[in-house]
């Protein structure tokens, strides 16, 4: 008897340190899902306290428009035919901002576009006074092309999460606005991205809102529409964010005449959600996106980005930049204008020359 009053004893101590065991594990489940779900949502949480009052006080200034095409030895000999109907324009727009790669990088992206008939190129520049380095470079490229001064209010420099590119991209809305285009594509590509010449072709038949996959977007490297009997049915971007539309800004093209229904057409101030607000904006539809790229099967623009450096500090003697028997001074006065590098007689890396395998100073070898 007394073995069984403590045998049941044991067996009751054991139970309530097992149910006690569930009752830790189950509070230590619901911890970690609850700071999950916290953490999923501290992004969106920390944009909507760091806009939650912003002031729209945008300014800009025409640099310098061109409506000629001089790019006619790229087009087909039907392009004179007056019998043709041409097709929709393709409003190009690129936001940049001064920087080292600034230069290579509008060369790359004007040599794709130097291949695309019937588009104009709206450039954007985050500076408060017009660059003639760049214009000069843009008109280099035949492409009929509009060159913006568009800097990002001071008050949004300062933010943890600063609004890149919004500034440039309302302000190529307001040309399209002030100028009257009611018909065409608009597109928004990045400097710095890599375009597929066949996503012009599938953009320019866009009726309301064209989609398509983006590549190297985020942890999936992909962001595109999820497209099911041949209707967008949903996104694959591993960054919802609580968006409606999950897409990167590269991802869809609009229509003039489409977007032109919506009066209040804008892309607020709200970084990560820029996409997301102005696709609202125009009072998008899921079944207004027509799926591109084969169903969204293909992958016509990626997401590359060129690393930011510091502009490199060149030590070297006025003499020399002015001795006009070399080209080195020419050169690094070319590089310091484009903002690659910068020259100086006291600072920075001092300049040398090789040759047969040794170096030497510059102010030793030109002497």
């Amino acid at each position: 008897m007394l073995v069984r009053m403590v045998y049941n004893s044991v067996r009751n101590m054991t139970k309530a340190r097992n149910f006690a065991f569930l009752i830790v594990v189950a509070l230590l489940v619901f911890a970690i899902l609850s700071l999950l779900s916290n953490t999923s949502s501290a992004a969106s949480d920390d944009v909507n306290k760091e806009y939650s009052i912003v002031p729209e006080n945008d300014t800009m200034a025409l640099c310098f428009e061109s409506l000629q095409d001089t790019r006619k030895l790229l087009y087909s000999s039907t392009d004179n035919d007056n019998d043709i109907e041409p097709e929709p324009i393709i409003y190009f727009v690129t936001p940049t901002y001064p920087r080292r790669e600034q230069v290579a990088e509008i060369t790359r992206l004007g040599q794709t576009l130097m291949h695309i008939p019937y588009l104009h190129w709206i450039v954007a520049d985050d500076t408060s006074v017009c660059n003639n380095f760049l214009n000069n470079l843009l008109k280099k490229f035949g492409i009929p092309y509009t060159h913006i001064a568009s800097p990002m209010p001071e008050f949004y420099r300062t933010k943890k999460l600063v609004p890149r590119g919004v500034a440039n991209r309302r302000a190529a809305l307001a040309w399209i606005r002030n100028n009257n285009k009611k018909t065409g594509v608009l597109y928004f590509g990045d400097d710095d991205n890599t375009f597929d010449l066949k996503l012009f072709s599938e953009i320019r038949s866009t009726k309301k809102v064209s989609m398509f996959p983006v590549g190297l977007i985020g942890d999936y490297a992909i962001s595109t529409p999820v497209v099911k009997h041949g209707k967008v049915d949903g996104f694959f971007d591993s960054w919802p964010a609580k968006r409606k539309w999950p897409v990167d800004m590269a991802g869809f093209a609009v229509n003039l005449e489409y977007m032109g229904l919506s009066p209040n057409v804008t892309m607020p101030y709200k970084a990560g959600y820029e996409e997301d607000e102005f696709l609202k904006s125009i009072g998008l539809k899921m079944q207004d996106i027509e799926p591109k790229a084969n169903n969204c099967t293909e992958i016509l623009v990626w997401h590359t980005q060129t690393k930011n450096n510091k502009p490199p500090k060149i030590r070297i003697s006025n003499g020399i930049l002015r001795n006009n028997q070399f080209n080195l001074g020419v050169l690094l006065k070319k590089l310091e204008t484009m903002g690659v590098s910068h020259i100086s007689q006291s600072e920075g890396t001092a300049a040398q020359i090789t040759k047969d395998g040794k170096s030497k100073s510059l102010i030793s070898w030109f002497s």
